[in-house]
């Protein structure tokens, strides 16, 4: 009510996509009182980056920045499997390939395997014949090569996301669906923060911006503007005859280096469809221009990349579906404070598109910085205030361009 006092939560996330509602669940299981989230949507919308039924998970990473991370990202999603009894991670296993006529790709390719060695995580070295005989789906030649891990698979993103929410309510955290913040400030004590939404005003001591594609939109109130480029993706699932063939416990998630485009699929999971999509496909949009229209053009490169690789996989399409990225220049992730701009209340975090599998870890990461200050994770390298973000002059790079012109030998 107009006059009435701000209601009081220690902590206050905004945005309950994958990584503010592993925020407000990790939040809730160690502060167990005193947490928020707000969603300007209904739980579970499509209107952002966070839905569908799968998402790859993997430890083949191109920059040491997340090979150091992944093997945590397991851990803390076992920890919410074992509470909620809910199997949210399968691994059936993980493959990225290229050819090695293509040089961009295969150098992209040869990047990973680097990144890998330097954390020791293990992965096989397989050629076109290698990975026609472990998996016959594929159309490979001798042309190609690939790196396998045995450990990579699939999250299913709709059901992680539900489960942190109920879980958080069972530690006491409160959700308000529909409540879209208006605007954000430091209050007169200089210690709290003030949110304003369109369900009145909340106070707090901590605020967490998970809010993605409308970040921006969130932080422009505090004068805090990060350089992102937003983008409409989009997969499609194709109805294949040959459904057997592409379930979880006879196909991997894979992922292609093409010399403009990566290209990346799924097994079976949530439907009856095979999945592919095209990573970053530069189609750029606000949150209010996008549509939820599939670009014809980006199916037909998806089927044509089946005809030529996984023939089977083929079948009617039973829908695409569209969704955000929301992108730094460099493409890496941002977890930070705002600190360094006099507002250690705000905590920010961008996914830069690829976040998904680290969704569980990056909330456990952000309840450590909001109730300790800091965090046991490696973060450094996804500060706000790194060159990439704050120099004017800085070519965006969504496609890890610098690693495909690098030379190296496999």
């Amino acid at each position: 009510m107009p006059g009435s006092e701000p209601q009081y939560f220690e902590y206050i996330v905004v945005g309950c996509g994958g990584i503010g509602s592993a925020a407000v669940y990790w939040l809730s299981k160690s502060a167990r009182q005193g947490v928020l989230g707000l969603e300007q949507f209904k739980l579970g919308h499509d209107n952002g980056g966070s839905q569908d039924h799968s998402r790859i998970i993997r430890l083949i990473y191109h920059d040491d920045c997340y090979t150091k991370l992944v093997r945590h990202t397991y851990t803390a999603f076992d920890e919410v499997e074992k509470e909620s009894g809910i199997k949210l991670v399968y691994k059936c296993g993980g493959l990225e390939f290229a050819r090695n006529d293509e040089p961009q790709g295969k150098h992209l390719l040869q990047q990973h395997a680097k990144s890998m060695d330097k954390q020791n995580i293990p992965y096989e070295l397989l050629n076109g014949n290698e990975i026609r005989q472990r998996f016959p789906q594929f159309q490979t030649d001798s042309n190609v090569i690939g790196l396998y891990d045995k450990n990579s698979g699939l999250v299913d993103a709709a059901m992680a996301n539900a489960t942190h929410i109920q879980l958080a309510r069972k530690h006491g955290a409160t959700i308000r669906e529909n409540c879209k913040v208006e605007k954000i400030e430091k209050d007169k004590d200089g210690v709290h923060a003030l949110v304003y939404t369109n369900q009145g005003v909340f106070r707090c001591r901590r605020i967490i911006v998970t809010a993605g594609a409308w970040s921006n939109h969130v932080l422009g109130s505090v004068g805090i503007h990060i350089p992102l480029t937003v983008t409409q993706e989009q997969v499609t699932y194709l109805a294949t005859p040959n459904m057997k063939e592409f379930t979880k416990d006879n196909f991997p998630v894979w992922l292609y280096h093409d010399p403009k485009w990566d290209l990346y699929g799924l097994p079976l999971h949530g439907n009856t469809g095979s999945k592919i999509g095209i990573d970053a496909c530069d189609a750029v949009v606000t949150p209010e221009t996008r549509t939820f229209e599939p670009d014809p053009i980006k199916e037909q490169i998806c089927i044509k990349f089946f005809e030529r690789y996984l023939p089977k996989a083929i079948g009617p399409t039973l829908y695409s579906k569209t969704c955000l990225y929301t992108i730094p220049p460099d493409r890496n992730f941002v977890v930070d404070s705002l600190s360094n701009k006099d507002l250690p209340q705000v905590i920010v975090c961008i996914g830069a598109g690829h976040a998904y599998k680290f969704t569980c870890l990056l909330g456990k990461i952000l309840s450590e910085m909001a109730i300790d200050g800091k965090t046991q994770y490696p973060i450094d390298e996804f500060k706000i205030d790194r060159r990439t973000l704050t120099d004017a002059n800085f070519k965006p790079n969504f496609h890890h361009r610098q690693y495909r012109k690098q030379t190296a030998k496999l």
